[in-house]
């Protein structure tokens, strides 16, 4: 079965410039809660990978970050979607750790938890940080024009990075990937 990794915040959510903190601040993007569940029906396991520095910031706690996982996913499967995993970096950005995107550790740590190869898997994002931490796994990225994408778009020319596979939302990545599956 394939498999493909999202970001969260952006992608699958409203993003916030102060932060999801709670589960009444969750969003549903219109279209993305459909289009998991597409994907999942088509056969793909869907993971998901998002930095939450809200948390080393002090900003919400686990029991917050439970909460807003659990309205997603139930919103997930009352559509007829499911997601396999949720991995996330809860350090300050000024810790440095491995796991926070750009860097790819959360992309490996899913890796090694759905036992796969992320060699061609797609990591969808809207931001820079998803765009590299996808290329440094050797996965394939994929970026959004949703949160963050127009804003990374232009970043990403500015500074003469490759332009990864750009869509306008979640639910183009599934009609694209949906189509190149098939059997």
């Amino acid at each position: 079965m394939p498999v493909i990794i999202l970001d969260r915040d952006g992608v699958i959510n409203a993003d916030r410039p102060d932060f999801v903190k709670c589960a009444d601040e969750w969003h549903p993007l219109p279209g993305s809660i459909d289009a998991i569940a597409r994907l999942s029906q088509a056969g793909y396991r869907i993971a998901v990978a998002s930095n939450q520095s809200g948390l080393g910031r002090g900003l919400f706690d686990e029991t917050a970050l439970e909460e807003i996982h659990e309205k997603m996913l139930l919103t997930i499967r009352q559509a007829g979607g499911g997601v396999e995993l949720i991995e996330i970096c809860p350090h300050h950005p000024d810790e440095r750790c491995r796991c926070r995107k750009p860097e790819p550790g959360l992309l490996y740590s899913l890796a090694a938890q759905m036992d796969v190869n992320l060699r061609g898997v797609p990591c969808v994002g809207d931001s820079t940080r998803d765009i590299q931490a996808a290329a440094a796994a050797g996965a394939r990225p994929m970026l959004v024009m949703t949160g963050n994408g127009r804003e990374t778009l232009r970043e990403m020319v500015d500074i003469g990075m490759q332009q990864p596979e750009t869509f306008d939302d979640l639910s183009a990545v599934a009609d694209f990937l949906i189509e190149e599956y098939r059997p």
